[in-house]
Parts: C-alpha cells; structure tokens; sequence
C-alpha cells in the first residue's frame, strides 16, 4: 500500500476508535525532556507536543503540567492528578482511579469535597479522611458540631471532630457518604484515608496505583 494511502487510513483507523469508545482515560505521569509520560487506557505512551496516540494528541508540555486534546476536548493534566475520563454519557461516574507516585514517593490527587475543589493526599494508614480546621471552615463543613474526641500526633494531642461529608469525588470517581476526622493542626493536603479507600479495590504497579470501586 503507498504511503499517501496509510495515513488516511491511519487517521479513519483513530477517528473510529474514539468514536467507539465509550469513556477514555488519560493521566500525565512524568517528562521525559520535550516529552509526557501518558497512561491512556491503562497503556503507556511517550508524546513530543504535535504527536497523537490512541486518539489523544498532546498540545503543550510546560513542567509537570500538560495540555492533551481528546476526541475534540482539551484537557488540563498534572502529574500525579488523578486519572481524567473523558467522552462518557454525560453524568455518568466512573469506576477506576489511576495514580501516580509524585515528589517523596507521595500519590497525589485532585478531587473535591461536597463539591468543593482540594488537593488529596493518599494516606493508608489513616481510619478516616482527615482535613484541617481550616480547610473544613473553607468547604463549609460545620464541624464544630462533630463528635469530640482526642488524636495523639507528634505535637501532643489535640481535639478533633468526627463529620460526614455528603460526596468526596477523586476523578470521574465519587462518593457518597464519607466519614473524616477535623483536626485543629495545619495540614498541606487532605489525607485520602480508608473510609474512602475502602470502598475500593487498591493495586500497586510500581509507581502507578489503581483504585477500582467495590
């Protein structure tokens, strides 16, 4: 077959695919110099900004944050960001999480809270998710109406307040119904602990974790 005719066909070939697709999966894990180390579907992909591969193109690389366009969507990544779903039937919830290890070995995520955008942080080693005073106080939470109790940290103890938060969302993934521990002390994240995790199914894959609901 002549070259001239490959890419046409090439093109047709990424066109139906996409078209097919139900949902796409997208995560940027890492750089490698001009290029972004991308999970699509599950499959790893090196682009140079201008290239394609299974109907996403990368279009800009600054850092660790990219811009992809999928089946006609542009899209904003960052490493270690949850994995992002697109060209679903519209309200649907996705069923799987992928993640990547960022700086320190740490997997972070973008999601929010009844609605509200944080930053997580994987924890598995805590009962509950657990958030600072402060950040409960910007999503709303009216904690202060919590159950009472006493958590001993490597400054002491110190109060902290058991509450429910109505969705916690990571992803195309949500949650409802969540329970979380408000505590006194700074916090730079959110800690993703176990009554969110376990509502999953948790692999580990070197440094990608993938998180499938129960």
């Amino acid at each position: 077959m002549r070259p001239a005719l490959i890419r046409p066909l090439v093109a047709f070939t990424l066109v139906f695919a996409a078209l097919a697709a139900r949902a796409q999966g997208v995560a940027l894990t890492g750089t490698m110099g001009s290029r972004a180390l991308l999970v699509i579907d599950g499959q790893p992909q090196v682009l140079a900004v201008g290239d394609s591969a299974r109907g996403v193109k990368l279009l800009s690389l600054d850092g660790d944050q990219a811009r992809v366009d999928v089946k006609g969507q542009v899209i904003a990544l960052r490493v270690g960001a949850a994995q992002v779903s697109v060209g679903g039937p519209a309200g649907a919830s996705g069923r799987e999480i992928v993640m990547t290890a960022g700086p320190g070995g740490h997997f972070l995520a973008d999601g929010s809270i009844n609605g509200r955008a944080v930053r997580f942080m994987v924890d598995t080693g805590a009962t509950n998710v657990a958030l600072s005073a402060a950040e409960a106080t910007r999503l709303g939470i009216d904690w202060q109406r919590g159950q009472r109790g006493y958590a001993s940290t490597a400054n002491g103890t110190i109060a902290v307040y058991r509450v429910n938060l109505r969705s916690v969302r990571v992803g195309d993934v949500e949650v409802a119904n969540v329970d979380a521990t408000v505590g006194a002390g700074p916090m730079p994240h959110v800690l993703l602990g176990n009554s969110f995790l376990s509502r999953f199914s948790m692999r580990r894959e070197s440094d990608v974790m993938r998180l499938e609901l129960r």
